[in-house]
């Protein structure tokens, strides 16, 4: 089997989908860049704050980097689009700079994997 192939891959119907982009989200939750990286595309064009960082190979040592500081780190993902090998091609991210107090935040998972009974971004309602 092709390693490029992370299945269920395209055509995806809406549970598969939906478990697509739980897996995507498990990846990020785990902080293993090595693993997120591999979730996209090999020429992934990405776009975060003052960041762009093109290819895998830059991926991985834009999120090490972003890890170290960003230790309460947390993130919730829902359906996206994908490549017909199942893969992420490009991220946009807008993201505030300014710390959150723990007051403010509303993740509040243990780091790691979301809980399955733990709402989703359109729930919360953002």
């Amino acid at each position: 089997m092709n390693p490029e192939l992370r299945p269920p891959l395209p055509p995806f119907s809406r549970e598969t989908a939906a478990q697509k982009v739980r897996m995507a989200e498990d990846g990020w939750n785990s902080r293993d860049p090595q693993r997120v990286a591999l979730a996209y595309t090999p020429d992934t064009i990405w776009r975060n704050r003052d960041q762009f960082p093109r290819g895998r190979e830059q991926v991985i040592e834009f999120l090490t980097r972003k890890w170290e500081r960003e230790v309460e780190y947390r993130l919730i993902k829902e359906l996206w689009a994908f490549d017909a090998q199942g893969l992420m091609h490009r991220r946009f991210a807008s993201i505030n700079d300014l710390a959150i107090a723990e007051s403010e935040r509303i993740f509040h998972w243990p780091q790691g994997r979301r809980p399955d009974n733990h709402p989703s971004l359109s729930e919360l309602g953002l």
